[in-house]
């Protein structure tokens, strides 16, 4: 297939291997002159391998005959898909095959949160366990626990079900409400905080969901309560999390995304029952190969037949 595809970052090298068998790419990363690449090779491009670069109507200006942009990983928020859609550019997504492992990490996490696993870890490592004794009972506990979940999609689904095993209850708030879910729903973030004590962040990035988690919400949840995030970091209001932190106004946190990772507010690692993990929801082996391969898959179909196998949602 002589079809001309950029890829702007550098990916898995099995999706490399794949698209270089495919097509002719074009590593942008590896130009001393990205501009000037962009500028002599652009026309040619038809389609995009996408990870984590913001693709908006300046950037699609410069590759003017691109019919697709293959995105990788399940969020999109880096892509302006009303750009994309005022010049017909088809856009696709990775989701389905990291619903598990992202669910799998959700609960990991807090788990690791309420229960101060991580830092109890430390602890032992430190050589406290011996010369201070055990690890000091922690004030929280998973029984009896709440949990409210914010974006109730295919992962806060997989979540919720994994949640239910472990015997809490489970709330929901998302845009509406959703035909055929038995779990209470709550028409806004705030009334949804307030009848849980553990909140569960799982929804997209973006201008929509902007520090959606706020003061009132984080006030709303409680002294009780657990903050967990493994949705975007944006949707969270790091200086009013860490003040809520700071004041009692909640008791934790369990966070694997960021505002603006990998940078991570050195207040935030100061705190001691914040639990941190550098972004690693989706990150097993397997789990990224599937991604990738979607990635090729969407590329392949579109110019093979003219048709996307996981286009998002805005496509239609």
């Amino acid at each position: 297939m002589t079809v001309d595809i950029l890829m702007p970052r550098p990916m898995l090298l099995s999706v490399q291997e794949k698209l270089d068998a495919a097509f002719t790419v074009h590593r942008l990363y590896d130009a001393d002159d990205p501009e000037a690449m962009l500028a002599e090779i652009g026309d040619k491009i038809r389609g995009v391998a996408l990870s984590w670069s913001k693709i908006d109507t300046a950037f699609l200006e410069k590759v003017p005959n691109a019919e697709i942009i293959a995105s990788f990983g399940v969020g999109y928020d880096h892509v302006d898909t009303d750009d994309c859609l005022a010049a017909d550019v088809m856009v696709t997504h990775t989701p389905d095959v990291l619903t598990d492992e992202v669910a799998d990490t959700a609960i990991g996490l807090m788990i690791m949160a309420i229960r101060e696993l991580g830092q109890a870890e430390q602890w032992l490592r430190d050589g406290n366990w011996t010369g201070k004794g055990p690890y000091p009972l922690t004030p929280a506990t998973l029984r009896g626990r709440t949990l409210g979940i914010f974006g109730l999609g295919r992962i806060g689904k997989a979540i919720a079900k994994r949640a239910e095993a472990f015997g809490l209850e489970v709330h929901y708030h998302g845009r509406s409400r959703q035909d055929g879910i038995e779990y209470p729903y709550h028409a806004s973030l705030t009334d949804l905080a307030a009848a849980c004590d553990t909140l569960m962040v799982v929804a997209p990035g973006g201008a929509e969901t902007k520090h959606a988690v706020n003061r009132e919400v984080l006030d709303a949840l409680g002294p009780q309560g657990f903050l967990i995030n493994i949705g975007r970091g944006s949707v969270v209001d790091e200086t009013a999390l860490i003040a809520a932190l700071e004041a009692g106004a909640i008791m934790g946190a369990g966070l694997d995304v960021f505002e603006y990772e990998p940078e991570v507010p050195e207040k935030l690692l100061q705190l001691p029952r914040v639990t941190v993990l550098p972004h690693v929801g989706s990150a097993s082996q397997a789990t990224r190969d599937a991604m990738g391969q979607l990635v090729v898959d969407n590329l392949k179909s579109w110019f093979e037949t003219g048709k996307a196998v996981t286009p998002v949602p805005e496509m239609g």
